[in-house]
């Protein structure tokens, strides 16, 4: 519903400020909000959910460290490669349409997933989630890029924000209570009835108008080619320096990261020449989004890489059960909820962006170095602190990276600059996943190994019997099963170093981000149109004023 460029008009929207010509007010953007972020919340409690629910799943599916990564690594993968398609999509096509397809599709994979009686089965559910969760990741951000300008979009990115953090403080408690009482299963099912809300909501609340354009192709050899070359690179780290498969410095491994390279530099030869490429090759280059792309990585390895082994850490290292690890995530949620809500309120209050990522880099920073000290005896209110801090300083960073970079496209290039936002922080997710996954496996097997082999020879027999099972450790001795705690315990703080470094990248990225002033329109506006908004802006200002003091 984007004006014309520049238009403007000197009328007031539902918050009593002046607005763009065919703008929707106050009112109207909290309406259509809430079934976006009715559907957004859904695909994230899903994840915060199975989180929780991951060891128990891979205790009675008889799955192994590698395979509980990649029951989060195919998910973060189908949403990585399927964001920038619905991205480009919502620039095409009926943004509606479009964000309630992503919900059926969304609904169709908790369903399979539900039933799944092994792993298999359950990674190709994971993989149709993903693909749903892609659309709601790109086309929710979209939608709302079109309906409210930068300048006001910092409380609204807000509620999002807030929407984030109850989600994944609600889901790792909800997944706990479910897995306690009703079974892991309907950690999934319980998303399907939650979705058909959303759904709903949306038919009713969401009204966004469609640009017909002519001639629209679809990059599906862009696509293809990006979803092979980061699919061949993350099955390479994922299984690279262990026993079983490759070494990382060897003829597999030079295999797989060659051929991963070759397909990414394939990619962008072919997003050079097609019409309308997946990743716009202009948009990418473009500084500020370049820039937010490398820091959205960073955030992405640390967001989903360190924290997805948090609740295996509580479940697994320190013995607490399912509803109690839920709980003990808490406080970095409540710091996403903290920093998400009062940076958009404050940005839109003073229109500056960029301390707030900058403070969310260093705040990022600072929380994973000192996670990076815990082992299997750490103070639980010490870790509480240290979580606390990394929820503080993704809150900071999450969507107003993607604010930064909406702010430097015009409003028909939306859609695809924040799902390729949104595509590189995913990407780096399930990077993270993988990477840290088989870091935090070989640390484990290596410190494993060092305990067992100090046994008595009865009890290293019996031990590496046990061990071959897989990760139930209601089925292990007692001896065997301490071993592997405090193995766990002692091996995560490993991948929270590794997180610290990548969060340098992050802080570095977001320091050179331009300094660009939000703009006041949907689109992108005249200088005059601008000028004039910001007149209009000032005068509605100084006329409260004057009301404020005739009552006083």
């Amino acid at each position: 519903m984007a004006a014309t460029v520049g238009e403007t008009r000197a009328s007031t929207g539902g918050d009593g400020s002046a607005r763009e010509a065919g703008a929707m007010t106050h009112r109207e953007i909290l309406e259509a909000l809430t079934g976006l972020i009715a559907a957004l919340f859904t695909a994230l409690l899903s994840s915060t959910i199975v989180s929780t629910a991951l060891p128990t799943i891979i205790g009675e599916l008889h799955g192994t460290q590698t395979q509980y990564a990649w029951i989060i690594t195919t998910a973060l993968l189908a949403t990585a490669a399927s964001t920038p398609i619905w991205g480009k999509l919502a620039d095409l096509y009926n943004k509606k349409v479009l964000v309630q397809t992503a919900i059926v599709i969304f609904v169709i994979g908790s369903v399979i997933a539900g039933a799944a009686h092994n792993v298999p089965l359950l990674l190709g559910a994971r993989v149709i989630q993903g693909i749903g969760m892609g659309g709601l990741t790109a086309l929710v951000v979209a939608i709302i890029g079109t309906i409210i300008p930068p300048r006001d979009r910092g409380r609204y990115s807000g509620y999002m924000g807030a929407a984030m953090a109850v989600s994944m403080s609600g889901g790792p408690i909800l997944g706990g209570v479910l897995v306690d009482t009703a079974g892991w299963r309907w950690c999934f099912y319980v998303c399907v009835p939650l979705a058909v809300i959303a759904l709903f909501l949306l038919q009713r609340t969401l009204h966004v108008e469609t640009v017909k354009k002519d001639n629209v192709s679809i990059d599906w050899m862009g696509a293809t080619l990006l979803t092979a070359g980061v699919s061949v690179l993350l099955i390479w780290v994922s299984f690279a320096g262990q026993d079983d498969y490759y070494a990382w410095f060897s003829k597999e491994s030079a295999f797989f990261v060659i051929g991963g390279l070759a397909l990414l530099g394939l990619t962008m030869f072919v997003e050079s020449k097609v019409k309308d490429p997946i990743l716009p090759i202009k948009i990418i280059t473009e500084r500020t989004t370049a820039l937010a792309i490398i820091a959205s990585i960073a955030v992405g390895v640390g967001l989903f890489g360190a924290t997805t082994f948090l609740t295996q850490y509580f479940q697994t290292a320190r013995g607490f059960d399912p509803t109690e690890a839920g709980l003990l995530t808490i406080p970095m949620v409540a710091g996403m909820l903290v920093a998400s809500v009062g940076s958009g309120q404050l940005i839109t209050k003073f229109g500056q962006w960029k301390p707030f990522i900058v403070a969310g880099a260093v705040l990022l920073l600072v929380g994973f170095g000192l996670l990076s000290t815990i082992d299997h005896a750490t103070s639980l209110w010490t870790i509480g602190i240290f979580i606390a801090i990394v929820g503080l300083g993704t809150g900071m960073l999450m969507q107003n990276i993607v604010l930064a970079v909406q702010n430097t496209v015009s409003v028909e290039n939306i859609g695809a600059a924040s799902s390729i936002v949104a595509f590189f922080r995913t990407f780096g997710g399930a990077i993270g996943v993988s990477v840290l996954g088989s870091i935090l496996a070989t640390r484990v097997k290596t410190l494993t190994v060092d305990s067992v082999s100090t046994l008595p020879p009865e009890q290293q027999a019996v031990a590496g019997k046990s061990l071959q099972d897989g990760l139930d450790l209601s089925n292990m001795p007692d001896f065997v099963s301490q071993i592997v705690r405090f193995a766990y315990g002692d091996a995560t703080g490993r991948i929270f170093l590794v997180a610290a470094v990548v969060a340098v990248v992050t802080l570095v990225s977001v320091i050179f981000i331009p300094n660009r002033p939000l703009r006041t329109t949907i689109d992108i506006a005249t200088p005059d149109a601008e000028q004039k908004y910001e007149e209009e802006r000032e005068e509605k200002n100084e006329e409260k004023n004057e009301e404020k003091n005739l009552t006083r």
